[in-house]
């Protein structure tokens, strides 16, 4: 019958090279050690010591059976951590996010990883409707969504905002509403939400729809809109992680805005589960940091929950 213990004395004793040293580490007597491996060979039905009285080497089966003892107990202990909620730096984390948070999300969680070596990242970059949908099914812990919806299953907590940029070509010169609606729009998926957002905070009654601007082009992957912008092919409306990565950002420029508009991020969650420490550790690390390079502080506001 396999019994973990077994390996764990044999592994002990090779590490020591002896059997006196091994019984006192584990707490056990000589012969009981002995004993231990004996099982441990007959279970096997392979001799794993050469002796040569009080001392001994390894068989080539001795060699294998150390190897996988080492590596039996190395899974069982990052099994053991994985299991281990209330670990702020160990367990597996599986998060979903839209192109446009992830784009600087993803980045930062590989380097909170590198600091905390007991964390697994498992991260998909998604649409709205189809993180709810999975985290509705299990298949992530959590997410971070634009856009809150009615489900009896999930919850929505206001977490953070970003905020949304205007931005043209970079030998843009003009100012008003007029300039670009000339210019055109670069639009995307969550592109006509945000533009309505800023043009209609900041152009008031001259602004009436986005159905009124030329479209200069269309694409699902945020990441990519600003190349077009880059281009001289028009304008669009991102959010400020989306400017801060993009390879483009020395072709285009931001316009400045009166009436400045933000996104908000929700985290989204199961109703019935309970987020294990380490998710909140790391989504506050996050956002301290996104506070701190925004605006100087880490204030934050009041979170609301739906």
């Amino acid at each position: 019958m396999f019994n973990a213990q077994y390996f764990r004395t044999y592994m002990m004793l090779v590490e020591t090279g002896s059997f006196t040293q091994t019984a006192r580490k584990l707490d056990m007597t000589q012969p009981g050690v002995s004993q231990h491996v004996r099982k441990l060979e007959e279970y096997l039905g392979r001799s794993l010591l050469n002796r040569h009285g009080r001392r001994f080497s390894l068989t080539d089966p001795g060699r294998r059976a150390y190897d996988y003892a080492v590596k039996l107990f190395a899974e069982h202990e990052h099994f053991r951590h994985s299991l281990d909620d209330d670990s702020p730096d160990s367990g597996e984390c599986r998060i979903a996010s839209p192109g446009s948070v992830g784009l600087m999300f993803y980045p930062f969680l590989l380097g909170y990883q590198q600091m905390h070596p007991g964390l697994t990242v498992n991260y998909s970059f998604a649409f709205n409707h189809e993180i709810a949908q999975d985290v509705a099914a299990g298949r992530y812990d959590i997410g971070i969504v634009t856009e809150t919806s009615k489900h009896p299953d999930l919850r929505f907590e206001a977490w953070h905002q970003e905020p949304l940029c205007l931005v043209v070509p970079a030998d843009f010169t003009g100012t008003t509403l007029g300039e670009l609606l000339a210019l055109g729009f670069v639009n995307y998926n969550d592109g006509n939400t945000n533009a309505s957002l800023v043009l209609r905070s900041n152009f008031g009654s001259e602004f009436r729809s986005m159905s009124h601007f030329p479209r200069q082009g269309f694409t699902n992957e945020v990441g990519q809109v600003l190349d077009a912008v880059a281009r001289g092919l028009g304008f669009t409306v991102v959010s400020r992680p989306v400017l801060e990565t993009s390879p483009w950002q020395r072709q285009v420029k931001e316009m400045t805005l009166d009436q400045p508009v933000y996104e908000t991020l929700h985290l989204v969650s199961r109703t019935d589960v309970e987020l294990p420490k380490r998710y909140r550790q790391l989504l506050e690390s996050f956002r301290q940091q996104r506070l701190n390079s925004l605006y100087g502080y880490s204030e934050l506001p009041t979170l609301e929950t739906t």
